[in-house]
């Protein structure tokens, strides 16, 4: 399997993006047509799965709400520019001998990812526009939804005239260890799901691994802050969506405004949440649910020491008046997204105008946060002469005669 999408993933990537576009416009046609048996494959999950926690059921209905949403991530992918072929410089190295830099496909993704049957649309669409081949394997408790979702998108992308084998469906859980050994044929392993999965992948193949692990979001209030603000972006930060990889988990309080912000939020309207006040550092965690972390701090620089020893890195914010003080903060935590006056639940991929996103990386090395299309793309070095030869430099007969071009 890995090998046929190897092959394929070579004409993908030089198709025209004028195809790539139409078979996109096919995928959210076929969609909405076959929505009803979506649905219903869906039922099927929810029903076997119906002892999972919340937090899980949560993410594996597909329902018109999701099916609108992935729609909406496919028409954004619509206009957006091809990522392909793109010069980022072109440079005269000697008269006639002109070198370019130029964006080019991965090759074959693989992505696997845990119970979110709407997370195989957005990735098969942004592998499809970016021109890469794409292999999935979804979580077993979402089979039934992930392989009618996959069998709409696969026959929609044919008839639009995308190659057989532009993409892949891995339906066993065994295929997994067999997947992460076909590194001659995938180039990239993007894994999305809980701690100790991500480790997994990560420590059992020797494709490059591009992910995060937990999303242990923060939000600090600091004593500059609008409290009102405060409890509006905490509680959307949480409750907005609790299950989600980039819903905060911590609350870091300034010691000035804590009781005041904890009287807020214990009075607002919403879903209930439970506030748990840290007593040891086991109790910074992703719940994924409505339950958050507590911890009171005496200044930003100790809530700033506090995320980048204790957070994942992802997303994590700032509330406050003080522009110096948000400054520092936006500065020195080290994280993928740092926000000053916004909820987390804005680290998305179809909210940055990507599109959407094939998951969030929180490593240094680029791609970093929401990773969309430009994310899915490498380059190559394109040289141009005219019979030059490395012999006529090192001998003297030719030297350089460097110009930049661009």
């Amino acid at each position: 399997m890995a090998k046929a999408v190897k092959e394929a993933s070579v004409r993908l990537g030089a198709s025209p993006c004028e195809l790539r576009t139409r078979s996109l416009t096919a995928f959210a046609d076929g969609l909405k047509r076959h929505k009803e048996a979506l649905f219903a494959a869906n039922r099927e999950d929810l029903a076997r799965g119906s002892s999972l926690p919340a937090p899980i059921l949560g993410r594996l209905k597909f329902d018109e709400h999701k099916l609108l949403d992935v729609i909406a991530g496919i028409r954004n992918l619509e206009n957006l520019d091809d990522p392909t072929g793109k010069v980022l410089f072109e440079r005269q190295l000697d008269e006639g001998l002109i070198l370019s830099k130029v964006t080019c496909p991965i090759g074959v993704i693989g992505v696997i990812f845990e119970s979110r049957p709407d997370a195989l649309v957005q990735i098969l669409s942004l592998c499809v526009k970016s021109g890469n081949g794409a292999i999935l394997k979804g979580g077993s408790e979402a089979k039934n939804t992930n392989k009618a979702l996959f069998d709409v998108l696969y026959e929609a992308g044919l008839s639009a005239g995308l190659p057989e084998y532009f993409a892949a469906l891995v339906e066993d859980r065994a295929g997994i260890d067999e997947l992460l050994h076909c590194h001659e044929d995938i180039d990239l392993l993007i894994p999305r799901g809980s701690n100790a999965f991500v480790r997994y992948i990560m420590e059992n193949s020797r494709i490059p691994v591009m992910g995060h692990a937990d999303g242990i979001c923060h939000v600090y209030v600091d004593s500059d802050a609008d409290p009102d603000m405060a409890v509006s972006v905490i509680l959307d930060s949480k409750t907005q969506y609790p299950a989600a990889c980039n819903a905060a988990e911590t609350l870091l309080l300034h010691r000035q405004i804590a009781g005041q912000v904890m009287e807020k939020l214990r009075k607002a309207d919403g879903p209930a949440v439970e506030y748990i006040e840290a007593s040891s550092q086991e109790d910074f965690r992703e719940y994924l649910d409505y339950k958050m972390t507590v911890k009171v701090v005496d200044d930003v620089d100790e809530a700033i020491t506090h995320i980048n020893r204790y957070g994942s890195h992802h997303t994590d914010c700032i509330v406050t008046r003080n522009e110096t003080t948000a400054g520092r903060f936006q500065d020195l935590v080290d994280s993928a997204g740092v926000y000053w006056n916004a909820s987390t639940r804005f680290a998305d991929g179809f909210r940055y105008g990507f599109g959407a996103e094939v998951g969030i990386s929180t490593g240094k090395m680029p791609p970093r946060g929401p990773v969309g299309l430009e994310g899915l793309v490498t380059y190559k070095y394109k040289l141009k002469g005219k019979g030059h030869l490395v012999g006529d430099y090192a001998s003297g007969k030719r030297s350089f005669h460097f110009a930049d071009l661009m």
